[in-house]
């Protein structure tokens, strides 16, 4: 469902929300946390029982494509901890012990690129802890150095960690532009309501059509 039908959208722009921020001139690609853990059967994170979010990957590629095409910045985002207590998940363990799928030492598979979507030469892969891709990791100073100035979003969870690299994406004074069609989350309801409130008060969200033509068009 695109942010215009849901049942507040009316509401919500007449409150002064979900105006458009629009692109700026030199996008690049995030990719959040495309791993199979998000999409194997009998992983404690699979999402694929939705079928819009068993559906992502596809969407990812594509952008994937275009980013390559058009010569823009790919940035792909895993979650990894090294300590062999968890203790560098910190209290986001407590909240969330499945986390333990991530952690080095004890690979099951889980943690491994989906086929199809792995970096290449050349693209930034970051190791992150916690929600944000920002948060604890050198991602801004690296976007900085590019010149970056627009992110195109994609990848998992919609609630949680393309939610929080959003909304960090935002207040680092970046211009997020999320494709739903290529984020994914276990259930429709929340995948919904979190891309209504990203587009209400923190990002564009965006067509995957739209995402793949300014990304092939690279760099003004």
């Amino acid at each position: 469902m695109a942010p215009s039908d849901h049942a507040s959208h009316d509401n919500y722009v007449k409150s002064g929300f979900a105006h458009k921020m629009g692109w700026g001139s030199r996008p690049a690609l995030l990719l959040i946390d495309v791993c199979k853990a998000y999409w194997s059967e009998g992983s404690p994170l699979d999402t694929s029982s939705n079928p819009a979010s068993k559906a992502a990957p596809e969407s990812i590629g594509r952008l994937v494509d275009a980013a390559r095409a058009g010569g823009v910045p790919l940035i792909w985002t895993r979650v990894e901890y090294t300590e062999p207590d968890m203790s560098d998940a910190g209290v986001f363990y407590c909240k969330v012990p499945l986390l333990a799928v991530f952690q080095k030492g004890k690979e099951t598979g889980l943690e491994s690129w989906m086929p199809g979507l792995e970096p290449q030469d050349g693209e930034i892969v970051m190791p992150k802890r916690y929600p944000s891709a920002f948060f604890a990791t050198d991602l801004n100073t690296r976007l900085q150095i590019k010149g970056v100035d627009t992110l195109v979003v994609c990848g998992v969870s919609t609630s949680g960690c393309v939610r929080a690299s959003t909304l960090d994406a935002m207040c680092l004074g970046y211009r997020p532009m999320v494709v739903s069609e290529a984020c994914g989350d276990r259930s429709p309801a929340i995948h919904e309501a979190n891309i209504f409130d990203m587009d209400a008060k923190m990002a564009d969200v965006v067509a995957e059509a739209e995402a793949v033509e300014k990304l092939k068009a690279g760099w003004k």
